[in-house]
């Protein structure tokens, strides 16, 4: 007898993983229904992400119907597709559009680079420093005086971008020995407005509890 497919929506996901995260808030953003599902990244992983995401085997895994979609940015240009009548995250204008991608895709560099303080020391730590802040000068200068990245309204780069910040402070910051709110001023007070949104301010974890996951991190791979 086949398998019943499940309808509706479900999300695989990792409390504290941002890019899961981003996700999340796109969903309530679009008020989109939906089922969580925790998953074990640490451990044995269930077989339902590994039948779903078999080639990566991580989440976010968004299944829609019973179809699996991998990858937090696809996902949330699927959701962009599949529900067209939901709020849109990305604006009207193609070229518009092709930017707001192009910028959270950038976004990924500060989890990148970010992971890389944390997991070395000495020279490889300098180099990942100097790129993290030439990342952060990046985002800042493309934010410039504007309330969110495509305007006045929250949107596709600012989800994408957001669930870093509480890995930036006081992490990352601390392992790279600088602060957001000096190298890169109009992105940490724009990282305060987003936390004002309801989808953001639920949906995020305080930078202390992302701190003790990286310590917990550290540990579980010897790091010293």
């Amino acid at each position: 007898m086949a398998e019943e497919i499940k309808k509706g929506l479900v999300l695989l996901d990792f409390w504290v993983s941002p890019f899961g995260q981003r996700c999340r808030i796109a969903l309530a953003e679009k008020g989109l229904p939906y089922e969580y599902s925790e998953q074990e990244l640490l451990g044995t992983k269930s077989e339902l992400l590994l039948r779903s995401n078999p080639i990566h085997k991580k989440i976010p895994v968004l299944i829609h119907d019973g179809r699996p979609v991998n990858e937090s940015l696809v996902i949330l240009n699927y959701l962009e597709e599949a529900f067209p009548d939901a709020p849109p995250l990305l604006p009207a204008d193609p070229y518009a559009r092709a930017q707001a991608r192009f910028w959270a895709a950038y976004s990924d560099k500060v989890y990148e680079v970010g992971s890389r303080l944390w997991k070395t020391k000495g020279e490889a730590q300098s180099q990942a420093r100097a790129e993290m802040l030439q990342v952060l000068g990046n985002l800042d200068g493309e934010l410039g005086e504007k309330p969110f990245f495509a305007g006045e309204k929250f949107g596709f780069v600012d989800l994408a971008l957001v669930p870093f910040m509480p890995w930036l402070t006081p992490s990352f910051e601390r392992y790279g020995g600088f602060s957001v709110a000096e190298v890169a001023p109009r992105l940490a007070a724009w990282a305060d407005r987003c936390m004002e949104r309801e989808s953001v301010a639920k949906t995020l974890y305080p930078g202390e509890k992302v701190d003790e996951f990286i310590t917990l991190l550290k540990k579980k791979y010897g790091i010293e």
